[in-house]
């Protein structure tokens, strides 16, 4: 399997890996972090075993799921972004989040543009979507900042989300630093 590596201005992202679990299972559980990610509630650690072990899966069946997000050049995971399939037909669905301590400066918006570059060029997605809950303005923001527009509103587990999306042909990734490493 060839595994992606990418790179921004400011960024590094890899595959989730199995020894990254404790630090996402912090970052997942972080007050801030899982109001909106996980409806509020203090997932167990099992239950972050499981998405990394489901994101490695994807990885291996389809080509991409959920990438460790690092600033360039260190080794502290200060959080994920990726996709994953959702809906029925199954739509790709951009998913990102940052420890709140690097909030304010861009990183998630970095991080999401880098992913929609990697979707559209390395995977050929016709569209992406992203998903928030309607009180969760800074992820709007970082949508709207990547130019997606409005899609749809759903009620997922009685909970309110709205999708934004992007087609292909309306991606305008900036000249900024972006790269794709492959290693078997």
């Amino acid at each position: 399997m060839v595994v992606l590596q990418i790179q921004t201005r400011r960024l590094s992202m890899r595959p989730f890996t199995m020894n990254d679990v404790d630090v996402l299972h912090r970052l997942w559980t972080d007050p801030q972090v899982r109001k909106y990610l996980w409806d509020d509630i203090v997932i167990p650690r099992e239950q972050a075993v499981e998405v990394v072990e489901s994101s490695i899966a994807s990885f291996e069946q389809r080509g991409f799921g959920l990438w460790a997000v690092f600033p360039k050049n260190e080794d502290e995971l200060i959080g994920f972004c990726g996709f994953r399939l959702f809906d029925d037909p199954p739509e790709v669905e951009i998913l990102y989040g940052i420890l709140p301590s690097h909030w304010r400066q861009g990183l998630a918006t970095e991080a999401a543009i880098a992913m929609l570059r990697c979707g559209f060029e390395e995977h050929g997605f016709e569209r992406i979507f992203a998903g928030a809950d309607p009180p969760n303005t800074a992820s709007f923001c970082v949508m709207e900042k990547c130019g997606m527009k409005f899609a749809k509103r759903m009620f997922i587990n009685n909970i309110e989300t709205i999708y934004y999306v992007i087609p292909r042909e309306a991606f305008q990734p900036d000249d900024s630093f972006y790269k794709i490493s492959r290693s078997a």
